[in-house]
């Protein structure tokens, strides 16, 4: 079962941008392949690393006021949020390895 949590325009604040530790945003959509590739490399991400950082998906063809404003204009995005602003933003599929050396300093 994925541990990875949906968010939405609606709880966007307070989920993300009001969250204690770092979140990593992951905006997708259902017709994105590369997306799709993704999910189960977030899933094991927020297995072995939950404590320290919170990995949510947002769907942007369902909500789509959050990636507009954040100017998200590929997909698979991945955005790295601390203390409420965009610290790192990745852009297209990647492999876990490469996400854990992106995202050594929050892990």
């Amino acid at each position: 079962m994925s541990t990875v949590k949906h968010v939405t325009d609606a709880n966007f604040k307070e989920e993300v941008l009001a969250s204690g530790k770092p979140v990593l945003v992951d905006f997708w959509a259902d017709w994105c392949g590369p997306c799709k590739q993704m999910a189960p490399v977030l899933d094991k991400l927020a297995a072995e690393y939950g404590d320290k950082i919170e990995i949510v998906k947002l769907n942007t063809d369902q909500n789509p006021e959050t990636p507009r404003a954040y100017n998200v204009m590929s997909l698979p995005t991945m955005n790295l949020y601390k203390d409420g602003e965009v610290v790192k933003q990745l852009i297209g599929a990647k492999p876990k390895r490469v996400l854990e050396k992106e995202l050594a300093d929050f892990l």
